[in-house]
């Protein structure tokens, strides 16, 4: 017994023990901290992570130094020289980001910074505790300034530019070595010559393993290089929970352990991994460093099982892969990504129905993060990926999408469109993506898509049109009467196909009337253009918007007068009365109001079995009875 200890209180001791192994469970993870003021250089610190399996080791940390960023954002990161494990052959390992950093018993923070590529030691920069859990204080909006735009259909070119101007966050501790200094000035001389300021600017973060299952080469390649533009080493690997002959894993999560970052689950995987650095109760605190640095997200957090270390001069990796949902992730900052244990956030649905006159019919399912950056882009690909894989075009294909978007307390979104040539496999995935993109990054309110039903038919031709003529097949069309329309379109085989569509003529229509027969994109601009409606206003008009949206597999024909109209709150008004207009007139300042130049006097669709294209106008006299 310890002869501290007085032996009168044998039993007050054994209750005091009993009491702690009680509530140890709850305090696995508060662990004390140690602040940077108390860092100097010499002290030697304890980290933990894993370099196989789930087994947590230890390594050291040789404190070298604080650097101190005095310009600019005000942060600080601790230097460190690693040592043990696999280190000295490995140098920094993508993967070990978020790995703690103990002196004494005090948690300092995480490993999160490497010297660059093909560095001789292992000199670390660890990010200090106290930034990371201050930066992660919860939230639940992004802000629109976070918000990142990206064009589809996608390209390497518009995805890398679009990440290096949204994200950018793989820069180095310091723009220029005068942006910072480095306490403990007699550790400098041990690092080649380089002073404080140059191993700033020198220090990046720890690349992320990015790991991606399921994706072809193209797909992979597309989104693989822009991830590696931005800190991540793309991987291959598995997902779901464990495989046979796999290490179980020790207990609940812990410092040190493996963690996950899911962006799309099921028949296809993507996510990030990293390390855990402090677990206090049901909150999680990782990498060091950020993901994506968005700020609030909802992302899925799971466990991560590391296969082993690869070595590289360049860059060494962990091989892992990610397991079961076991939290999510809240907040994704500059310093460091947090989350809480328990249920995994809502995921987007993905259902897949892929018919052709070829193969049996094929079902596939995805859950995509809900994310107005990452929902898209996982749904985009994953879309692409499955026509790629199945529905292979060396030349021309046409894709039949029939569909719908579920909207949570809104009206649903119809998918219906067909797409056909060289570029139809992405034009179709940009299609069946457009609504979900609209509509979370709208600045109304937070939309929660509760699902993506698609089905899609494919043929290995194409199926093009061009619209060449258009004839009323009546001398003397008359008002109140019916007047067949002739419409003729040549097919990419040649062949002509002549249909007719009754068009009512009004009862009171006089003088010269037009006839306007067109694709679906070509009105759309047409209309844009004369009317210029203004934006939606709510999410509802999103949506309504969205359901009136012209189908390239339709031709459309409109009667147009020569009376006036107008666009009023969003909404086209044809053939309005002078006295009408003239209190409309009023509301133009409010910007309410937009006067039209003709009238639409009746509509008309045309639906074909091609993707057609052209525009013709007739115009013709209306004869009275």
């Amino acid at each position: 017994m310890n002869p501290m200890i007085p032996r009168k209180f044998p039993a007050l001791l054994g209750f005091a023990v009993l009491g702690v192994c009680l509530v140890s469970p709850g305090l696995r993870g508060a662990a004390p901290t140690m602040p940077v003021s108390e860092i100097r250089p010499g002290m030697v610190g304890i980290s933990r992570t894993v370099f196989d399996g789930t087994h947590v080791e230890e390594f050291k940390a040789n404190i070298i130094g604080v650097l101190e960023n005095v310009i600019g954002t005000r942060r600080n990161l601790i230097l460190a020289k690693l040592e043990g494990g696999p280190l000295a052959n490995t140098g920094v390992i993508a993967g070990m980001s978020g790995s703690p950093v103990y002196i004494d018993g005090r948690l300092i923070g995480a490993v999160s910074y490497a010297l660059g590529s093909f560095s001789k030691e292992p000199i670390a920069g660890i990010t200090p505790i106290a930034e990371m859990t201050d930066a992660t204080a919860f939230s639940d909006v992004r802000p629109i300034g976070a918000r990142v735009h990206i064009d589809y259909p996608l390209t390497r070119e518009s995805l890398t530019a679009a990440f290096r101007k949204a994200l950018n966050w793989n820069r180095p501790f310091a723009d220029r070595p005068g942006d910072t200094q480095m306490t403990g000035v007699s550790a400098v001389n041990s690092l080649s010559g380089f002073g404080g300021g140059q191993l700033g600017a020198l220090l990046r973060p720890i690349a992320t393993p990015l790991v991606m299952s399921g994706f072809e080469p193209e797909y992979a390649d597309l989104l693989g290089s822009a991830f590696s533009d931005q800190g991540f080493l793309p991987t291959g690997g598995g997902a779901g929970g464990a495989r046979a002959g796999e290490m179980a894993f020790d207990g609940p999560l812990k410092p040190g352990d493996a963690v996950g970052v899911a962006l799309v689950t099921g028949d296809l995987m993507m996510g990030a991994t990293g390390t855990v650095t402090h677990v206090d109760g049901d909150r999680v605190y990782a990498f060091g460093q950020p993901m994506y640095n968005l700020g609030p997200t909802e992302f899925p957090m799971t466990r991560a099982y590391v296969y082993t270390v690869l070595p590289s001069l360049f860059s060494s990796m962990k091989l892992s892969s990610t397991g079961d949902v076991i939290g999510t992730v809240l907040q994704d900052r500059a310093t460091a990504i947090a989350g809480k244990l328990g249920p995994g956030p809502k995921m987007m649905p993905v259902s897949i129905s892929l018919e052709s006159r070829r193969a049996p019919k094929r079902s596939f399912k995805f859950d995509v993060v809900n994310d107005q950056l990452f929902g898209p882009l996982m749904t985009y690909a994953s879309i692409g990926n499955t026509l790629q894989s199945y529905e292979r075009q060396f030349e021309s294909a046409t894709f039949a999408v029939h569909g719908v978007v579920k909207v949570k307390n809104h009206e649903a979104i119809a998918l219906d469109n067909l797409f056909s040539g060289e570029q139809a496999l992405t034009s179709a995935a940009a299609y069946l993506v457009a609504p979900m993109t609209y509509l979370l990054g709208n600045d109304y309110e937070k939309v929660d898509i509760e699902g993506l039903d698609i089905s899609i038919n494919t043929a290995e031709e194409p199926r093009t049109a061009t619209l060449e003529r258009v004839w009323l097949d009546d001398p003397r069309p008359r008002a109140g009467r019916k007047a067949p329309l002739k419409v003729l379109f040549r097919t990419y085989r040649g062949e002509e196909i002549v249909r007719t569509v009754p068009i009512d003529i009004p009862a009171n229509a006089s003088g010269s009337l037009s006839l306007l027969v067109s694709d679906g994109a070509r009105l759309g601009m047409a209309e844009q253009r004369e009317a210029r409606l203004p934006q939606p206003r709510s999410v509802d008009q999103m949506i309504k918007s969205l359901n009136r949206g012209r189908r390239n597999n339709t031709l459309y024909v409109k009667l147009l007068g020569s009376d006036a109209g107008a666009v009023v709150r969003g909404e086209m008004l044809s053939s309005l009365p002078p006295s009408v207009l003239g209190v409309l007139e009023g509301d133009r300042n409010g910007g309410n109001f937009n006067p039209l130049q003709s009238a639409t006097l009746g509509e008309w669709e045309l639906p074909t079995e091609h993707a057609v294209h052209g525009s013709r106008t007739l115009t013709f006299t209306v004869v009275q009875n």
